[in-house]
Order: C-alpha cells, then structure tokens, then sequence
C-alpha cells in the first residue's frame, strides 16, 4: 500500500485494512476479503477511502452486536472535480468499540457531503473530524446527525466541520445532534479557518513565497496544526 502513502498523505498503521478507491472495494489492496467487519479483529481495523468521487458513493461501516471492545479508524482523502454525493453512514452497536474518523474533502465543484453516526450499544464511541477545502467558486453542503439512542448510556460522540475557503466559495453546515440516552461525552462543531495578517507577515519574514505560504497553510490545516 505504498501508493496510499505517496499519492495520497495517507499514514498507514499496523492494522487490518479494508481500501476504496474511486469509490470501489479494492480487495486486491486490502487485507480483508469484505468491505464490512463480522468478527473481533486482534489487530484496529483501518478503513481507507481515498481517490476523485463523481455522482453517488456510499460508504456504510456497521460494527455488529458480537464485536467488542474493537478499534476502527476511518481515514479519508478524495477530491471532487464536478459534481458528487458523499454519503458515511456508521452503526456501532459492539460494546466498548470505538470509531475515529478523519476526512480530507477537496472541493473543486459542487459536493454533497453527509455523515450519520448511529449509537447502538453502551460504552461506543464514534468520533469524525472533517477537513474542507473549498476552491473557487466551488459549492458545498456538509451536514452531519449524531444519533444515541435510548439504553445506550456513556456514548461518547463527536463531530467536527472545518473549512478553508476560498472568497467565492459557497459554504453551508448543517450539524444535528439526537440524543435519547445520557452520553459521556457529545460534541458538535463547524468553522472556518481563518489565518491573521500577522502570520502570514510571519511566514514571508521567514522567505517563504506567495504560493509556498498558500501550501504551508493549507497543509497545517488539514493536518490540524497551529500555525
């Protein structure tokens, strides 16, 4: 999985991989036969979707009720050219496991994003940062829905937007939270990133050009790094 490292700035770990590509299965790529998890895994199970997307994808991680006490991350980095939909949907219902999810959107065109996390069990927890990069004239909808339900006590949820815009971006968040049981923790977010006259003088005192400040920012950012 070398490609996923250099063409992508995926950080890949000792873990069992499941890949998409261009919003396919590439079991060729991963070192599980299905897209979708069964079974207690000694080892995190690391999704990685990465790729151009164009029209529908879908992407569903259902943990069932005989997982337990199972890691899983979910690393994402895809761009959109023209025009897609991008649908996570995620169900936890293994007792104690856990979801953390990191996801790289660059927008060019107009994209649907949407990120549904479903607490099914006690003691799960799912956890989404999502990174936007906006491009001129580009059109975005992000939206995200946490849900716990009753009976699954010391849910710990989190979901957090954050964009970098360009000034002829289009922009909207639509974050919802439904909670019916009493979480541990449940937090929801959305931003725009902002950069201060002072750091990017900072930046150009240092010798750093136009367009090699433009890259060091865009890069802290999706790497959620202070400046």
């Amino acid at each position: 999985m070398t490609y996923i490292w250099q063409d992508f700035n995926i950080k890949t770990m000792l873990a069992e991989t499941i890949v998409f590509r261009d919003g396919e299965f590439c079991p060729e790529l991963s070192t599980l036969d299905s897209a979708q998890i069964s079974k207690n895994y000694d080892l995190p199970v690391h999704y990685i979707y990465v790729g151009e997307l164009v029209g529908k994808n879908v992407l569903e991680i259902n943990i069932p009720e005989n997982v337990k006490n199972q890691k899983i991350y979910l690393s994402v980095r895809v761009t959109v050219n023209s025009i897609a939909d991008f649908n996570i949907l995620i169900k936890n219902s293994g007792l104690d496991s856990n979801v953390r999810c990191f996801i790289v959107l660059e927008n060019h065109g107009n994209l649907n994003f949407d990120i549904n996390t479903h607490h099914l069990a006690r003691n799960t927890g799912i956890f989404a940062k999502t990174r936007l990069l906006a491009y001129k004239k580009s059109v975005s909808n992000l939206s995200g829905a946490a849900h716990i339900y009753q009976y699954c006590e010391n849910a710990r949820s989190g979901i957090d937007f954050s964009a970098m815009a360009d000034n002829n971006a289009k922009i909207i968040f639509k974050p919802i939270q439904k909670i019916s049981a009493i979480p541990d923790s449940a937090e929801h977010s959305a931003n725009i990133a902002e950069v201060s006259a002072p750091q990017v003088e900072y930046l150009h005192e240092s010798g750093l050009n136009d367009a090699e400040i433009k890259s060091v920012m865009r890069d802290a950012f999706i790497n959620n790094t202070d400046f």
